[in-house]
């Protein structure tokens, strides 16, 4: 068992600020693990815990920007990963566009892939989000790469 869970946290990550728009409200976390699933069309997937804030605001909004965090953003990272959008406001502060489904898009990432909801599967306690990629860009800025110790110690 220990020995599993060590090799797979060796995997190789991105770190990701996955953001979405619902009315008024906007809200993101942070995720390691999106996956490229199709070239024609271009699309993406995610698993997100139903109890995660943002997991509604995907479902209602049916879009999502997956915002690649650049080399140095690991602060970033740990802002939008280790507090709840239900208790406050995790833009407050930062510095965003809005895309064209009005996910919020950070505007000093690497990279980000704004996406619409094409299928959503029930995986138990997650929820498989694909998505197609509707709008992209990048920024001259090489990819934050996950390492556990940068936010676990």
């Amino acid at each position: 068992m220990k020995e599993r869970r060590d090799a797979l946290r060796r995997l190789s990550y991105g770190v990701y600020v996955i953001s979405a728009r619902r009315g008024e409200e906007i809200n993101a976390m942070t995720m390691r693990m999106v996956s490229q699933v199709s070239q024609r069309p271009p699309r993406v997937a995610l698993a997100i815990a139903k109890v995660r804030y943002t997991h509604q605001f995907i479902l209602e909004s049916e879009a999502f920007a997956v915002n690649v965090l650049a080399k140095g953003q690991e602060m970033i990272g740990g802002h939008f990963g280790l507090r709840t959008g239900r208790d406050m406001e995790k833009f407050a502060g930062v510095e965003y566009e809005k895309g064209i489904t009005g996910a919020p898009i950070l505007t000093e990432c690497s990279a980000f892939l704004e996406c619409r909801l094409v299928a959503s599967h029930d995986m138990g306690n997650c929820t498989l989000f694909i998505g197609e990629v509707v709008h992209a860009g990048t920024h001259d800025k090489p990819p934050l790469i996950y390492r556990e110790s940068d936010y676990f110690g």
